[in-house]
C-alpha cells in the first residue's frame, strides 16, 4: 500500500463515518436502533452493491468483532447506573446463564425437529441467536424511561450473556462438546464466569485506586487511562487466566463506571465517541461481509421460523423460568421477553463457524443475518409502544444530575463540575437550600451565555452549570447530596438518600 493508496481508504473511511454519524440522528427519530442503518451501509458498499468491495475473510472479521464489542462493553459497563444494576445483578446473571441455556434448547429443537438441520447446526444457530446484543440494548432502552429494575437487569444480561455464548460456539464449532460432553461444558462456563467476574472485580478496584492517587498532566489522559485499563482485565483474563474477558472487562468497567473519577464525565464522553466508532465499523464491516445475492426465499423462510422461535417462544420460556422465582409481576417478565434485542453479537458469533471451517457455516451467517435485520426492524420500535401498554414506564423518574471532577492538586481539593438537567428537581433550589458540607462552596454559575458568583439567595435553574469547590476528603460527600436534592428536591435527608439512590 502506497500513500495514494492510504489517502484515497482516508477519504472514503471519513465520508462513511460522517455519514454514518448524521444517520444517527435519522435512527433516532424512526426509533430504530442505528445497526440497522450501518449494516445497510456496509450492504451498499459491498459486492452486491455499487461500492463493489470485495470482503470475504472471515477470521478478521471475528478478530475486529471481538474488539468492538469489547469497547462497546466498556462504554455500557461506564456508563451503566450501578445504583440501578447492583439489586438485579442476580436477575441478570440468571437471564445470561440459565435463560440463554433453555433459549439454545428450545431453538435447537425447533432448528432439528422441524426443519431437520443436522444437531451440531441446530445448536450452533440455538447459540448463536440467543444472546441480547449490549450496543442494541443500550441505544433503545436509554431513549425509553422504563423503571429502572428492567433498564438495569435487561443491561446486567446483555453485557453478562456474551461469555457462555462465546464459549459455546466455540465449543460447538470445532467440535469439543462432542469429545468432553456437557458436563465439561458447564464446569467451564463456570470457572469462566466466575473467575472471569472476580478478575475483572480486581483490576477494577485496582484501577480506581491508581487514577484517583496519580496526576495526569493533561485531562485528556484519563479518558485514555480508563479504556487502557479496562482492555488490560480483557486480554489480561483471556491470555492469564483463560478465562472470560467479556465478563471481565464488563465488570471492570461497571467498578470505574461506580466510582468518583476525576474528569469522570469527560471520560465518559470520550468512550461514548469511541463505542459509536466501534458500532459504526462494526456494522458497516458484518455489512460487507453478508452477500444478499446468495440469500435464498429458503434461508429468509428459516430465519422468519427460527426468529419466531427464538423471539417468542425461546426467549418467552427463558424470561419465565428465570424469573418467576424472583417473584417478577407478569408485565415486567413481558417486556423483559420482548426487549431481548438481538443486534450485532449474534452476527459476529456467526463469524465463529466461518472461521474455523463448520459445514453450512455460510448458510448460519446468512440466516442470522436475515434474522438480525427482521426482528430488530420489529422489536426496536415497538418497545415504547409496549412499556406504555404494560404499564412499566417510569413516568416520575427525574433524571440524574451531571457530575464531573478535576482534581486541584496543590490545594487538596476538587472541582465538581454539575449541569442541571431538565427534569431535575435541583431547579428552584436556593443555593442555601443545599446544605452543602461545610468549607464547600458553589464559587460559580454558568447560565446561558452569562457566568456569574452566586449568592445563598440565588435560585438554581434547568440547564445551569455550576463549579462546586470541595475539599478531597469532602468530594464524595458532596457528589451524593447533589444527588440526593436532584432526586427528592430540597427536602432530601442528608443521611437518608443511601437506601434511596439503590431503588
Amino acid at each position: 500500500m502506497d500513500v495514494a493508496e492510504l489517502d484515497r481508504i482516508l477519504l472514503g473511511g471519513a465520508v462513511v463515518l460522517l455519514v454514518a454519524v448524521v444517520a444517527v440522528r435519522l435512527s433516532g427519530r424512526l426509533g430504530l436502533p442505528s445497526l440497522l442503518i450501518y449494516l445497510g451501509m456496509g450492504l451498499l458498499l459491498g459486492e452486491s452493491g455499487p461500492g463493489h468491495i470485495h470482503f470475504e475473510d472471515a477470521q478478521i472479521a471475528h478478530a475486529l468483532g471481538f474488539a468492538a464489542l469489547v469497547i462497546i462493553l466498556i462504554e455500557g459497563g461506564l456508563t451503566t447506573r450501578w445504583n440501578e444494576v447492583r439489586p438485579v445483578m442476580p436477575l441478570g446473571l440468571v437471564l445470561a446463564t440459565v435463560g440463554v441455556a433453555i433459549s439454545v434448547g428450545v431453538v435447537a429443537c425447533i432448528a432439528h425437529y422441524v426443519l431437520g438441520l443436522d444437531w451440531q447446526i441446530a445448536v450452533l444457530i440455538g447459540a448463536v441467536t440467543s444472546p441480547t446484543d449490549a450496543a442494541a440494548v443500550f441505544s433503545v432502552l436509554r431513549r425509553v424511561p422504563i423503571r429502572p429494575r428492567l433498564r438495569g437487569a435487561l443491561e446486567a444480561e446483555s453485557g453478562l450473556n456474551d461469555a457462555p455464548t462465546v464459549l459455546l460456539v466455540t465449543l460447538v464449532s470445532t467440535g469439543a462438546t462432542s469429545e468432553h460432553g456437557w458436563l465439561y461444558f458447564t464446569g467451564l462456563v463456570f470457572y469462566e464466569l466466575v473467575v472471569g467476574a472476580l478478575f475483572g472485580f480486581a483490576i477494577g478496584w485496582i484501577s480506581v485506586g491508581l487514577i484517583r492517587r496519580v496526576a495526569l498532566g493533561s485531562a485528556g489522559l484519563y479518558p485514555l487511562a480508563v479504556v487502557s485499563l479496562a482492555i488490560i482485565s480483557y486480554a489480561g483474563g483471556t491470555v492469564l487466566l483463560h478465562v472470560s474477558g467479556f465478563a471481565a472487562v464488563y465488570v471492570t468497567s461497571l467498578v470505574l463506571g461506580k466510582a468518583e473519577l476525576p474528569h469522570r464525565m469527560a471520560t465518559r464522553s470520550f468512550v461514548d465517541g469511541l463505542a459509536w466508532l466501534a458500532q459504526i465499523g462494526l456494522f458497516v464491516m458484518l455489512g460487507l461481509l453478508a452477500s444478499p445475492g446468495r440469500i435464498s426465499l429458503n434461508d429468509v423462510l428459516v430465519a422468519l421460523v427460527i426468529g419466531t422461535g427464538v423471539t417468542v417462544v425461546g426467549r418467552l420460556l427463558a424470561v419465565v423460568i428465570s424469573l418467576t422465582p424472583f417473584k417478577v409481576p407478569w408485565r415486567e417478565q413481558a417486556f423483559i421477553s420482548w426487549a431481548g434485542l438481538r443486534g450485532a453479537v449474534p452476527i459476529v458469533l456467526a463469524t465463529i463457524p466461518l472461521a474455523e471451517g463448520v459445514p453450512q457455516a455460510t448458510r448460519i451467517f446468512d440466516i442470522v443475518f436475515v434474522l438480525v435485520l427482521l426482528f430488530t426492524l420489529l422489536q426496536g420500535p415497538s418497545l415504547p409502544w409496549l412499556a406504555r401498554k404494560l404499564g412499566v414506564l417510569d413516568e416520575n423518574a427525574a433524571f440524574e444530575v451531571e457530575i464531573d471532577v478535576a482534581p486541584l492538586e496543590s490545594l487538596n481539593a476538587d472541582m465538581l463540575q454539575v449541569h442541571v438537567p431538565s427534569e431535575s428537581r435541583l431547579a428552584g433550589v436556593e443555593i442555601a437550600e443545599l446544605r452543602l458540607p461545610a468549607g464547600v462552596s458553589v464559587s460559580l454559575i454558568i447560565r446561558g451565555d452569562e457566568a456569574f458568583v452566586p449568592d445563598r439567595r440565588t435560585v438554581l435553574r434547568a440547564g445551569d452549570a455550576l463549579l462546586v469547590v470541595a475539599p478531597s476528603p469532602l468530594r464524595d460527600q458532596t457528589a451524593r447530596r447533589l444527588r440526593a436534592i436532584s432526586r427528592a428536591g430540597r427536602l432530601a435527608g442528608w443521611f437518608g438518600e443511601k437506601g434511596r439512590e439503590n431503588h
